[in-house]
This record gives structure tokens, sequence and C-alpha cells, in this order.
């Protein structure tokens, strides 16, 4: 197998909405498409050459890069291709300057920035609070309050996405830091966290992984003040390519971000018949999920079962 591929299981889940209402698990040949993959877009994807391992059902390409909107499902040769993620991979280009950097924002969002920056400097008591993790001494400290502040956050009560709680991430992160490939945030109020920012590195390219903040602090944008903090930061390094807000679509990766490319996420399963019920079942789910969002929107109801989704409101 090419050393591009990492042979896994990866979990195949058919949700509606928050709900899981099947899950399975398929041994496939994995690849990530990073940002330092010149490889140009392609207007079709094309099933790998690489040859199938004996109980592999097909290859992922996460982040390929496309020119145009790909169809959900369809037949490529001797493999089903299923694109269930289509998406703006956001970025910012580190090979500037702060000030540089800062220009790219209009002056009204600059104005906005710094009143939220004054404003929570005002109810700190006159200066902000707020500390960078990259040794591996520090790691421990920065899992445990980064942990206090994953645990009351809606990623991790209703996505399952917050900081993984586990040993073997603590000493993941601890193995990282020993190689200077991992910065960590906490942003404070007083003596308290409440947000966090952990990115791991890899080939000189910052990656997105974990942002929380704590719910009773929304009103003061903590996260996005904790996001303008480290990325002072970080340019400041001068030691990164980019800064990859990886895949997944939100107001604030856009604000921040540089550059965007296309990007999909594309299964080439074997055609069999446990494959095709799976991925027609996931289609047919995804579009009801679908009808019942537009009716909600409709009925201008949307926004606010989001809302309480999140938050409990």
């Amino acid at each position: 197998m090419s050393p591009l591929w990492h042979y896994r299981q990866v979990p195949i889940k058919l949700q509606l909405g928050d709900k899981t209402l099947l899950a399975s698990e398929l041994w496939l040949q994995v690849r990530e498409v990073g940002l330092d993959d010149e490889t140009p877009p392609v207007a079709e994807p094309i099933p790998p050459a690489d040859s199938l391992q004996a109980d592999s059902q097909g290859f992922l390409i996460r982040s390929l890069r496309v020119t145009d909107k790909q169809p959900v499902l369809r037949r490529r040769h001797d493999y089903l291709c299923y694109v269930p993620s289509q998406h703006q991979r956001y970025y910012i280009d580190m090979r500037q300057s702060f000030e540089a950097y800062k220009s790219k924002f209009s002056s009204k969002t600059r104005s906005t920035l710094n009143r939220k920056i004054r404003k929570y400097a005002e109810y700190c008591g006159g200066s902000i609070s707020w500390k960078v993790y990259q040794s591996a001494g520090e790691m421990p400290e920065f899992f445990r309050l980064a942990r206090s502040v994953s645990e009351i956050t809606y990623q991790e009560k209703l996505l399952d996405a917050g900081l993984p709680d586990s040993e073997a991430f603590l000493h993941e992160m601890e193995r990282l830091a020993q190689q200077g490939l991992v910065r960590g945030f906490i942003l404070f109020h007083q003596n308290r966290p409440v947000s966090y920012l952990y990115c791991p590195v890899s080939n000189g390219v910052l990656n997105y992984a974990f942002l929380g903040y704590d719910p009773g602090y929304m009103s003061f944008s903590v996260g996005t003040i904790l996001q303008w903090l480290a990325l002072e930061h970080l340019f400041g390094e001068r030691s990164f390519r980019f800064f990859d807000f990886t895949e997944g679509q939100s107001e604030h990766k856009k604000l921040f971000a540089t550059h965007s490319v296309q990007c999909a996420n594309v299964f080439f399963l074997r055609s069999n018949l446990r494959n095709e019920f799976l991925l027609h079942t996931q289609r047919a789910v995804d579009h009801f999920s679908r009808l019942a969002g537009d009716k909600l929107d409709q009925i201008g109801l949307k926004s606010k079962v989001k809302k309480m989704m999140r938050f409990g409101i």
C-alpha cells in the first residue's frame, strides 16, 4: 500500500439531525490532502490506481480539491463514488506580518474587534489574562484547563466534538510538544478558563483542531478574542506557512481566513449490496433532513431550534 494511504476503520453513520439512526464501520484506505499538496483541483474525482487491501472496502480521500460541485452518489468504474461533504476549506496565509494580515479586514471589522477586546478587558478589571502552551511540561495544565471548558460546550454535549478526554490524547499532546509541533491557548477571566484553542502543527501548517468557550461568556465573544490574540502571537513567531481551519464552514472561519479552496470528502467503495444499501439509505436520510430543515426555515424556526440545541435556551 502506498505510504500516502492509512489503513483504518472509518465510522459511517446515518444521521438525522443529532440522532444516529445506524452506525457501521468500514475498513478503508484513507488519505488527507493537505494545504501543502500542490496537486491541481479536479473536475471529477477519479478512483485511485492503488490496489485494495483484501478486506478493505475502498478508499476515502479527505479534502480533495475540486473545481465544481459534485454529485452525491454515482458509479465510477468498479466503485460507488460517494461525496457526503463539499465545503470551502478556509485558511490564513501566515507568510506575512500581522500588520499586513490586519489590513485585510475592513475598518469597521477592525473597530468591532478592538471594541470586543476593550469591553472584555474592562470586564476583567483593565487587562486580559491569557496564556500560550507549547512545551511538554505545560501540556497537562493546558489539558486540565481546556477540558474544564470543553465539557460544558455544545460541541461536546451535542456533537461529541470536544477536546478528547483521554490519557492517550494527553500523551499525544506531550509527544507533539516535545517536537515543537503543538500550540495551545487559554483565555481567562480572573483565574477561570473561559476559552481554549488547540493547534497541532504538520509540515509548517497550524491545524485548527479544537476551539471551545464557556457559554456563560458568549456575550463577550471570548472565542473570537482568543483567536485574535493567538493569531497575533503566531504571526510573531514567523514559523508557519498556513493556519488551516480544516473542513467545515462557519462565519468565524470566513472572518479570519485570507483564502479558501473548494474541497470534497470522497469515498470510493466496492460496488456490492451492503455498500449500496448503506449509501442509498444515507442519501434518503440526508434528503429527509434537508426537507425538515427547509420547512423549519420557511416558518422562521430554524435559527431558534439551532440556538436551543446549542445553548439549551
